[in-house]
C-alpha cells in the first residue's frame, strides 16, 4: 500500500511563495503519474497539477498556469509544487495523490486518482 504525505503548507501573504511536498513511501506506484488537488471549505476538490512519471508531461489547471510549477524527483519518491504569486483565492487544503491508471492522459476527475494524503494547509492572507 503507498502511503503519500504532504509537506510545505502554511500560512502566506498575497504575492508570496510556497514550495508543496509529497513524500511516497510502502508500495510505490512505479510508472504512474501524480498530482495535486486542492479544497477549499464548502467547495469540492479541484484538480491543480499533475505530472507524468518520466516528468516529461504536466498538466495544469488554468487558473495556477505560469503561477504554479510541478517537479518530481523518483530517486526520492517526492513529487513538489512550487507557487508564486499566490492569491486568497488559492487558500484550500492541498493533496496528492497517484492516478489511477498507468496510462495517465491529463484526467481531472478526483475519482481517476488514487492513494490520498492526508492534505497540508495553504493560507494566503490579502
Amino acid at each position: 500500500q503507498v502511503q503519500l504525505v504532504e509537506s510545505g503548507g502554511g500560512l502566506v501573504q498575497a504575492g508570496g511563495s510556497l514550495r508543496l511536498s509529497c513524500a511516497a513511501s510502502g508500495r510505490t506506484f512505479i510508472g504512474y503519474a501524480r498530482g495535486w488537488f486542492r479544497q477549499a471549505p464548502g467547495k469540492e476538490r479541484e484538480f491543480v497539477a499533475a505530472i507524468s512519471w518520466s516528468g516529461g508531461n504536466t498538466y495544469y489547471e488554468d487558473s495556477v498556469k505560469g503561477r504554479f510549477t510541478i517537479s518530481r524527483d523518483n530517486a526520492k519518491n517526492t513529487v513538489y509544487l512550487q507557487m508564486n504569486s499566490l492569491k486568497p483565492e488559492d487558500t484550500a487544503v492541498y493533496y496528492c495523490a497517484s492516478a489511477l491508471s498507468l496510462y495517465y492522459s491529463g484526467s481531472v476527475a478526483p475519482t481517476d486518482w488514487r492513494s490520498w494524503g492526508q492534505g497540508t494547509q495553504v493560507t494566503v492572507s490579502s
